[in-house]
């Protein structure tokens, strides 16, 4: 007679039953219990998700957007003091999320920083704009500078968002 293997502890076994998929009450147990864990883990996931508020999407896409970048120039030095190091290195902002909201996602105004320039030196603007220019040119510094429509994202655009960066961040690893 032909062998399965048991979902519960996966050792082989006669079964006496072609929809028998464990080999002992106790497998069979452990299998209910693993679903029921499952389906719980689904459930919470959801309910989680439903209580979420904006400002928790935010963090997450904001989260995921920073991983992108840190992975787009990560061969490339800080942006501002233009030096390779090993310490811990941040996306850095030139016009930051608070001052220009609508640019927060955009993937020219934020670029991999080292965190002495963006914690201690508060992004060491000056030397950012002049190696900005070198990056992206003038006229696109320019446009960063000047003036944007203020936008009004929705969960739905902010859930976009973080799905985009983290199917961006897949494609460059």
């Amino acid at each position: 007679m032909k062998q399965k293997k048991c979902r519960a502890c996966k050792e082989k076994f006669s079964y006496f039953n072609s929809t028998q998929v464990v080999c002992s009450p106790s497998c069979a147990l452990t299998l209910v219990k693993q679903q029921k864990s499952k389906e719980y883990d689904k459930k919470t996931r959801e309910l989680k998700a439903s209580i979420k508020t904006k400002s928790d999407w935010l963090r997450e896409a904001q989260t995921a957007d920073n991983a992108y970048i840190r992975e787009r120039d990560r061969d490339e030095p800080c942006i501002s003091c233009g030096r390779h190091h090993n310490g811990q290195y941040h996306a850095g902002h030139y016009l930051s999320r608070g001052a220009c909201p609508e640019l927060r996602f955009h993937p020219l105004n934020n670029h991999k920083q080292c965190a002495p320039c963006n914690n201690h030196l508060s992004g060491n603007l000056v030397k950012y704009r002049v190696n900005l220019i070198k990056k992206i040119g003038l006229d696109m510094v320019e446009w960063l500078e000047g003036p944007h429509e203020p936008q009004k994202l929705s969960v739905d655009d902010i859930k976009e968002i973080k799905e985009y960066y983290k199917e961006q961040l897949k494609l460059l690893k």
